[in-house]
C-alpha cells in the first residue's frame, strides 16, 4: 500500500457528455485515496456538484466550466451532426488561446497530476503549463469527430488538433471494453473499473415483491417512453425516466433509497442503451440487461461483445422494445448465464497514477 507523508493534488477533468465518464472514473478514485488518503481532489466538470458528491463524496473542489462537450445529442442515442459540428469549430476557431486560457487556470492550481476522462483540451492545457497528465477511459473524442465529423472541410485541421492533445499525455488508461483508439499512440490497457453494486434485493421484497426491473438511459434525454411502456403481471419498474404519475407499476429509482449500484445489483433485468458504466455494473453482477441497439456509436462493438461473455445480454430495436416488451425479455431469459467479470482495472489505474503522483518526490512509500 501506498501511504504518503504530505498531500498530493489531483486535478480530475471530466467530460460533460452525460455522467458515464464521470461514474466510470468514481471507483478508480476511491481506489486511489485508499493509497493516498490525504488526496486534494479537484473536479473540472459542467456536472452537478449533487451528483459527483454521490460519486465521489464531499471532500473536492468543483470546478464547473470545462471548454469539452463530447458531442451535441438529440436524444441518449442519436447525435446532433450539425450542433456537433458548430460546437467543434467554435472551440477550435483559436485552439492556441483557449489552450493557453486553460494552462494559466491549471498554472494557478498547479496540481501534481492532471487526469483526464476524457477532455484533450485538459491534456494540452497541463503540456503548455508543464503538468504531468494522463487520460482514462473507454473512449476519445478525436475517433468520434473522425467518424461522425471527418467529411467535414474543416476535419483535418481540427482531429490534428484532437490527435496532438490526446498524445500529449503521458499514458492514456484504455478501460476494458473499450473502442479501437487508431490516433492514441499512448495506450496502455487495464481492465474493466466500475463499482460492483450490493444486491439488496431482500432490503426491496416488502416494499416491491415480485420481479423488479430497471429502466435507466443515463443523463441525456431519450426517445424511450415509460409512457408506452406495458404493464406486466407481476412486475414493478424502477426508472431514470419520467412516468405517467397513474401507473403504479413504475416508480423513481430515488424513492427507492439506494445508490444507483446497489440497485443495478439488485434488480432482475436492467432496460438500458449501450453504456459503459450500466454494462460494466451489470456485468460485475451478472444482471440481465435488455439494451436498444446503437449500431453507429464507436464503442458498441467491443461493448456489446463483453457484456454478452458475462450476463445474459439482448440488443434489440426500439421499436421491437417499446412494441413487444414482454417477448424480448422471454428471449432475454431464455439466453444462458454466463460467468460475471472482476472490476481489476479500479487497482490497475490506481497503482499506476500513484505511482506518477509518489515518483518526482519519493515520499510515498511502500509497506
Amino acid at each position: 500500500m501506498l501511504l504518503p507523508e504530505t498531500s498530493k493534488h489531483l486535478w480530475l477533468a471530466l467530460s460533460p457528455h452525460g455522467y458515464g465518464h464521470a461514474a466510470m472514473t468514481a471507483p478508480v478514485i476511491h481506489a486511489l485515496r485508499r493509497r493516498l488518503p490525504d488526496l486534494r481532489l479537484t473536479i473540472q466538470t459542467a456536472l452537478p456538484r449533487a451528483f459527483l458528491e454521490e460519486r465521489y463524496g464531499p471532500d473536492f473542489t468543483h470546478i464547473p466550466d470545462i471548454p469539452d462537450f463530447g458531442l451535441k445529442m438529440l436524444s441518449a442515442t442519436v447525435v446532433d451532426l450539425e450542433a456537433s459540428a458548430e460546437g467543434y469549430r467554435r472551440l477550435h476557431a483559436d485552439f492556441d488561446a483557449l489552450v493557453e486560457s486553460e494552462a494559466q487556470r491549471l498554472r494557478r492550481a498547479w496540481p501534481d497530476l492532471v487526469l483526464a476522462n476524457v477532455p484533450y483540451v485538459t491534456l494540452a492545457a497541463a503540456a503548455r503549463a508543464g503538468i504531468g497528465a494522463v487520460a482514462l477511459s473507454s473512449l476519445e473524442w478525436a475517433d468520434i469527430y473522425r467518424h461522425y465529423l471527418g467529411d467535414r472541410p474543416e476535419a483535418a485541421g481540427i482531429y490534428a488538433q484532437m490527435r496532438g492533445s490526446y498524445n500529449a499525455a503521458q499514458a492514456f488508461l484504455r478501460v476494458t471494453p473499450a473502442m479501437d483508439m487508431p490516433s492514441i499512440d499512448t495506450i496502455i490497457d487495464i481492465g474493466p473499473v466500475a463499482n460492483k453494486g450490493r444486491n439488496r434485493r431482500d432490503e426491496l421484497a416488502a416494499r416491491l415483491p415480485g420481479r423488479l426491473g430497471l429502466a435507466a438511459f443515463g443523463g441525456i434525454d431519450h426517445d424511450f417512453s415509460m409512457a408506452n411502456w406495458p404493464r406486466m403481471e407481476g412486475w414493478t419498474w424502477a426508472t431514470t425516466l419520467d412516468f405517467p404519475k397513474d401507473r403504479g407499476d413504475i416508480v423513481a429509482w430515488r424513492d427507492l433509497g439506494l445508490p444507483f449500484s446497489d440497485l443495478a445489483a439488485s434488480v432482475d433485468v436492467i432496460v438500458t442503451k449501450p453504456g459503459y458504466g450500466t454494462f460494466t455494473e451489470a456485468g460485475l453482477s451478472g444482471i440481465p440487461v435488455l439494451y436498444v441497439l446503437r449500431p453507429d456509436w464507436p464503442e458498441s462493438p467491443a461493448m456489446d461483445i463483453w457484456l454478452a461473455a458475462h450476463t445474459r445480454a439482448l440488443a434489440v430495436t426500439l421499436e421491437a422494445l417499446t412494441c413487444d416488451a414482454e417477448a424480448q425479455l422471454r428471449r432475454l431469459f431464455s439466453l444462458p448465464e454466463q460467468p460475471v467479470a472482476q472490476a481489476l482495472g479500479n487497482e490497475e489505474a490506481a497503482e499506476y497514477i500513484a505511482s506518477i503522483l509518489c515518483a518526482e518526490t519519493g515520499i510515498c512509500e511502500r509497506s
